[in-house]
């Protein structure tokens, strides 16, 4: 599935010597995101082998529940029951401290994704910074929409799944899939502003024959409108 590319905001314009229909001169960089369940890591793993580098928000995340200040900020506001003996944030004990309180997870959200942020976009410059760069470059962001992050990227692509399906593969894991799915945009908004979508309710090789057409669409020199 696939549609026009959204306008650009200011801060997010054509660089410098291209545009829209002109083929990239260094690796785009799409936001990869769907619902919880979804296969969003499936996705990302795929990409990886399809030789795009990419690049986990959970990573991310999990590196971020080990730094002092991180950790410190979690402690002082969930309590001493969310830090493990490591000294790291207990994923686990603060997910179900946190999930379903909204306030919580807006503390949460204001702690983590400036940092997020801030690590991707140092990831994106020095991976475009290498010789020769990546062809691809792959950011999986969860909460893209929810933080209104469309125009950080070159193109949006959204993996989903019918309910069923998600549920069956969130409540395999042990997780509760109404209480995360209640904070994250409903899936058919998702998909209607996504660039590209997946429904991923196949086999790997049905997945693994999209991750090819987006990078045969995206891939460093090919014309923007392309595929």
């Amino acid at each position: 599935m696939t549609r026009p590319r959204r306008p650009r905001s200011p801060q997010s314009s054509p660089r410098p010597g291209t545009t829209p229909d002109a083929p990239l001169p260094e690796p785009a960089c799409l936001g990869l995101t769907g619902g919880i369940g979804a296969g969003k890591s499936a996705a990302l793993d795929a990409f990886a082998r399809a030789g795009a580098a990419v690049l986990s928000s959970d990573d991310a995340v999990r590196r971020l529940y080990s730094e002092p200040g991180v950790v410190s900020a979690v402690r002082e506001r969930f309590g001493p029951g969310v830090i493990d003996a490591g000294g790291a944030v207990n994923r686990a004990a603060l997910a179900a401290s946190a999930f379903g309180d909204r306030e919580a997870m807006r503390f949460l959200e204001g702690l983590l994704h400036p940092r997020i942020g801030s690590e991707r976009e140092a990831w994106v410059a020095a991976q475009r910074a290498l010789t020769p760069p990546p062809p691809v470059l792959v950011c999986e962001v969860p909460l893209l929409f929810e933080a209104r992050l469309e125009d950080r990227f070159d193109a949006v692509l959204v993996v989903t799944a019918p309910d069923d399906v998600r549920r069956r593969r969130v409540e395999a894991r042990g997780q509760d899939f109404d209480g995360r799915a209640a904070h994250q945009v409903d899936e058919a908004r998702k998909v209607a502003a996504a660039d590209m979508a997946f429904v991923n309710d196949g086999t790997l090789d049905d997945l693994e024959q999209w991750v090819g057409a987006v990078m045969a669409r995206f891939r460093r020199g090919v014309a923007n409108g392309a595929g």
